[in-house]
């Protein structure tokens, strides 16, 4: 091949390969739905208990003082912060929606609003929030997109892959110590994280409304 011609070759493979990796909506997506962590299940289930880092936006889920599943959340803004204290698990539900917010549509129109300013005649479908595990009135660990930095309205958000695992290994009673910081963190805190879900382009809004949210995720696995 004639050096002009191959130099050209290389150029365009560069140019596609620069592209393809500044695109967070052809790669990031899909690191961001492979993220994964080692989940263990718990050989006394009543020792269970979790403790949150709210400035690492850390969970550590622990048997006494062996961590079951260490993972990165999502916490409340300053604005609207998570919770601190001592709290248990209330309620479960795995397929659980908000009563306050969500999605009306009618034919191919939708709209993300509060339950109050849903349009005359059309549907509504509260947000999917998968795996709900209530520790104190209208706060929980549920599904959610997990950013970098404090973005919830006060509940913690767990990533996808991670929030069936947690499901399993919490039960109504559970213990939830919820502070700034752990003394799991000097140890534990340092983990490989998914991509930042704030750039990332969100899901289509009749997903939401549809019932795919709930099971698009890989099959729990448990050391």
């Amino acid at each position: 091949m004639p050096a002009a011609a191959m130099k050209m070759l290389l150029l365009l493979a560069a140019a596609i390969c620069l592209a393809s990796c500044s695109d967070p909506s052809i790669s990031g997506v899909e690191v961001y739905k492979a993220y994964d962590r080692p989940t263990a299940l718990p050989k006394q289930p009543s020792q269970v208990r979790v403790k949150v880092s709210t400035a690492r936006q850390r969970v550590y889920v622990m048997e006494g003082s062996t961590p079951l599943l260490i993972m990165p959340v999502s916490v409340g803004t300053p604005a609207t912060p998570t919770p601190h204290g001592n709290f248990r698990i209330l309620r479960k539900v795995a397929r659980h929606r908000s009563d306050e917010h969500g999605y009306a549509y009618s034919g191919q129109k939708t709209d993300r609003c509060f339950t109050n300013e849903i349009p005359s005649g059309w549907s509504f479908k509260g947000t999917p929030m998968p795996y709900w595990c209530e520790f104190k009135s209208g706060h929980a660990f549920h599904t959610g997109w997990i950013k970098h930095t404090p973005c919830t309205n006060g509940s913690i958000r767990m990533h996808e892959n991670l929030a069936p695992k947690f499901f399993q290994l919490v039960k109504v009673g559970t213990p939830v110590e919820i502070a700034t910081t752990q003394p799991e963190d000097s140890e534990y805190a340092n983990i490989p994280l998914p991509p930042d879900a704030g750039p990332l382009p969100d899901y289509d809004p009749f997903y939401y409304i549809g019932d795919a949210y709930f099971t698009d995720h890989k099959s729990p696995s448990y050391d």
